[in-house]
């Protein structure tokens, strides 16, 4: 106890000590998913609970991983995901996946709802506990709009089950980094 409390002495006296004593003593930035990394071993879920889809085995080849925040949110909905079922370039960017912090009735619904005739290809996966999205060190705090930690924004180009380039989204939730436009360039 007492060892602590010398701590604390050393310690700046700009902060007080309950904040110093929560933070982390790393000083590195946050390791987000990069180029080289690879796609993590974990189920996501497709349709229904039990319909389990493990993106390290479906990434065998040439893919695309687009995370959400999440299902139905405005941006997502009317821009960042209609940008890919648009794009004349999605043919050529190998499978692809949207993945977000939700069930997998809501996906569903949601890819159901974006591209009623499956026209795309592209195939909407539940992340329900968020651990895919942690695996990729890409969640935020985000209880205040969306009731539970959620995925930042993001996309991965992937080949051979490992990252070829990382897009995400500097500020969480904007559509610029991970857009289409520049994904798919």
């Amino acid at each position: 106890m007492s060892h602590s409390r010398n701590l604390f002495r050393l310690l700046p006296r700009s902060l007080p000590p309950s904040t110093i004593a929560s933070r982390s003593f790393s000083t590195t930035a946050p390791a987000f998913v990069k180029a080289g990394d690879r796609i993590p071993d974990i189920d996501l879920v497709e349709a229904s609970p039990g319909n389990k889809v493990n993106l390290a085995k479906e990434l065998q080849g040439k893919g695309l991983v687009i995370g959400v925040p999440a299902a139905f949110s405005p941006a997502c909905s009317a821009t960042h995901i209609p940008g890919y079922l648009n794009s004349a370039s999605l043919k050529e960017a190998g499978k692809v996946f949207v993945v977000s912090v939700n069930d997998a009735f809501v996906m569903k619904a949601w890819g159901a709802t974006l591209d009623p005739q499956n026209k795309s290809g592209i195939r909407f996966l539940g992340d329900p506990d968020a651990k895919f999205t942690e695996a990729l060190d890409l969640s935020f705090e985000s209880g205040s709009i969306f009731g539970n930690n959620r995925s930042k924004r993001y996309a991965l180009k992937v080949e051979d089950g490992k990252v070829k380039e990382a897009y995400v989204e500097p500020d969480n939730t904007g559509v610029d980094v991970s857009s289409a436009d520049k994904v798919l360039q």
